[in-house]
């Protein structure tokens, strides 16, 4: 079984069209961190977390996600073309679906509801055929249920259609690196306490061929990509197509616009 949270909203990274949309993602239902209520207070406030995804674990043919909401709620996984799946949490939040293996990849949207209240999760829950999984974010970098490293290994590359575009991965926790696209550095940062990184370039990712080398503490990776601009959706709100590196996809936000998230190599 792998293990990640999938964590709240946080403030958009990256400049431009991808900025724009970030709050679009962000649940209505869940406060900014420095508005969120006390532990002891959070009961009278009645402030309720939005659910996330922690694991996925390949199953019978299909895949067993599970994770935590708010406790005894009804908890929904819902696609875009109307496939539900249901469930409940129990006295601690905790929930689990099965997710049947399809062709493709398919978007849901996760959300729990108690006492008539309904909260919606950050982004859309990704399945893809094979039993990858991924949190697609707005304006943001990509979270894929992926084990840890220790050193750098670049997950996911996001690209919105004037070419702002974060870098995504996992390294050792609070780790320094730099992003380098065709040996010129584009960006740098560090690694959470999960040792996840998302790095926004300070250039735009031309179309084309490019070669992405992330290092720092730990060592180093480099993967070749090939980048277009995301275009217009006409046959529902996501499109996917497997490539060299892996799976490329093109999907609308909420805010309208279209993003494409390329997953770097097979399920983690």
């Amino acid at each position: 079984m792998i293990r990640i949270r999938f964590q709240a909203c946080k403030p958009p990274i990256v400049a431009g069209a991808l900025a724009a949309l970030a709050l679009a993602a962000c649940s209505p239902s869940a406060p900014k961190p420095a508005d969120a209520p006390k532990a002891d207070d959070s009961a009278e406030a009645g402030y309720v977390g939005p659910p996330v995804v922690e694991s996925v674990q390949r199953a019978n043919g299909g895949l067993i996600l599970s994770g935590h909401g708010a406790p005894e709620a009804d908890v929904r996984l819902r696609s875009p073309a109307g496939e539900t799946l249901s469930g409940r949490t129990d006295r601690e939040g905790r929930w689990s679906l099965t997710v049947p293996n399809m062709e493709g990849v398919r978007l849901f949207g996760l959300s729990t509801t108690r006492a008539g209240r309904t909260v919606q999760a950050e982004g859309y829950v990704m399945v893809a055929e094979g039993g990858d999984v991924a949190l697609l974010r707005a304006g943001a970098g990509a979270k894929r249920l992926a084990s840890g490293s220790s050193s750098p290994r670049i997950l996911t590359i996001d690209v919105d259609r004037e070419g702002g575009a974060v870098v995504s991965g996992v390294a050792a926790p609070d780790a320094g690196l730099n992003v380098r696209v065709d040996r010129v550095t584009r960006g740098g940062g560090r690694t959470d306490d999960e040792g996840r990184f998302f790095i926004s370039l300070t250039a735009a990712l031309a179309p084309g061929g490019h070669d992405i080398q992330v290092a720092g503490e730990g060592g180093e990776t480099a993967v070749s990509v090939v980048t277009s601009p995301p275009q217009p959706l006409v046959t529902g709100p996501v499109r996917a197509e497997r490539t060299p590196q892996g799976w490329r996809v093109d999907w609308m936000t909420p805010g309208g616009g279209v993003q494409t998230t390329l997953l770097i190599g097979g399920p983690r």
